[in-house]
């Protein structure tokens, strides 16, 4: 399984010379079978744009998955050219509340708020309620569970092919359900679920602990929750997601470095970073995670 980061930032781009390394586009992965392009999105944030790159702009054939509909998380649904092109075929699935996928999207997306709506995207697109279970997309086995955050239905993924597992939970409020073990948020049973031996769990890291209680109403996690949890879930590398939008390159290496050694191999999502993951067959606890960065 290849896992490419396409955005890795929360709540607002952050352009500017001190987010360069990691970079500053809103929550995008793409993620694609060994030798493959790319044909299972997860979340559609302004990262979305540079999926057109690693399918050669020519038009996009595949889903997307949308975990909430806050706007770092679909901003990048009408710049995203090889969607929008002639021949493109998107299936779009979203937490539609009250049903209605087109209506639901339509409420953030559609004049006066923006120019069009989402049926305007192109003759290819398809719209979807997510529901809670498992399903088959794009070659991939597909969990999707409701986790608490802020404002509206979210859900975590768990993906898996013959090769790999990764848990998504890009946005999580655990405080939300009690102050768990840790002081931190519960461990609880749906990110449990999701991020059980996965391969590699990627992770919100909006916040660090200190920054507790005071952030609390933001609906986000902090850097030793994440690790604590791949830890309770005996996952085998962390990246850290989600960054806040002024968290500089430096402070994420900061942050990184005194997360190491806590019981799991962690690392800071890069934007234009693969990961590739390899599972030896049968043997579930050999891996090999190979790190590369795009042009």
């Amino acid at each position: 399984m290849r896992v490419h980061f396409c955005g890795v930032r929360g709540s607002t781009p952050a352009p500017g010379l001190p987010f360069v390394r990691y970079g500053g586009y809103t929550s995008c992965v793409a993620l694609a079978h060994d030798g493959e392009r790319p044909r299972l999105i997860l979340d559609a944030g302004t990262g979305l744009r540079r999926v057109s790159a690693l399918v050669d702009d020519e038009p996009f054939v595949g889903t997307i998955l949308l975990g909430h509909l806050h706007w770092d998380h679909v901003h990048g649904l009408p710049f995203f050219g090889s969607g929008c092109a002639t021949g493109a075929q998107v299936a779009l699935h979203l937490p539609a509340q009250g049903g209605d996928p087109v209506g639901t999207l339509a409420r953030g997306m559609s004049p006066p708020h923006f120019p069009i709506g989402p049926q305007q995207l192109g003759t290819g697109w398809t719209f979807h309620a997510l529901e809670i279970g498992t399903f088959e997309a794009e070659g991939f086995t597909v969990t999707a569970l409701e986790i608490p955050h802020k404002g509206g239905i979210t859900f975590g993924f768990r993906v898996s092919d013959d090769t790999a597992t990764i848990a998504y939970l890009s946005d999580h409020a655990p405080m939300n359900l009690g102050i768990g073990p840790h002081g931190l948020g519960a461990l609880h049973d749906a990110a449990l679920s999701l991020a059980e031996q996965a391969d590699l769990l990627i992770h919100d890291a909006q916040f660090e602990a200190s920054q507790f209680p005071a952030v609390e109403y933001l609906g986000h996690a902090s850097v030793e929750y994440a690790v604590s949890l791949a830890v309770a879930a005996g996952v085998r590398q962390l990246a850290l997601f989600h960054h806040a939008p002024d968290r500089t390159d430096a402070e994420i290496d900061r942050i990184t470095s005194a997360a190491q050694g806590g019981g799991v191999a962690v690392l800071a999502a890069a934007e234009s970073t693969e990961l590739v993951l390899q599972r030896s067959i049968g043997t579930y606890n050999q891996h090999e995670v190979v790190t590369s960065r795009l042009p």
